[in-house]
């Protein structure tokens, strides 16, 4: 077992237990959505600021039309008027 590699022996592993396989599958696709959604957070969110000299408020470029939520149950955007002055 000292000279086995890593992969090896979760290979082993998975042919003993191969109930194991959906698992593995369900975590994997857990914690990619979980990183994409992360980074989907980062780089298009309106309330993350990341160059602070060219827009230090990127909010204002909104439209009250925009739909910045990523899920929107009952608020039709495109119906929605503008309630906020210009600056």
């Amino acid at each position: 077992m000292a000279g086995t590699s890593l992969g090896a022996r979760f290979c082993r592993q998975i042919k003993r237990h191969p109930g194991l396989i959906p698992m593995i599958g369900f975590i994997g696709l857990g914690m990619g959505s979980a990183t994409l959604y992360l980074l989907r957070l980062a780089l298009r969110s309106p309330d993350v600021c990341w160059d602070r000299k060219n827009n230090p408020e990127p909010w204002n470029r909104l439209s009250p039309n925009d739909q910045y939520k990523f899920l929107a149950v009952s608020t039709d955007y495109k119906k929605l008027k503008k309630d906020r002055p210009d600056f």
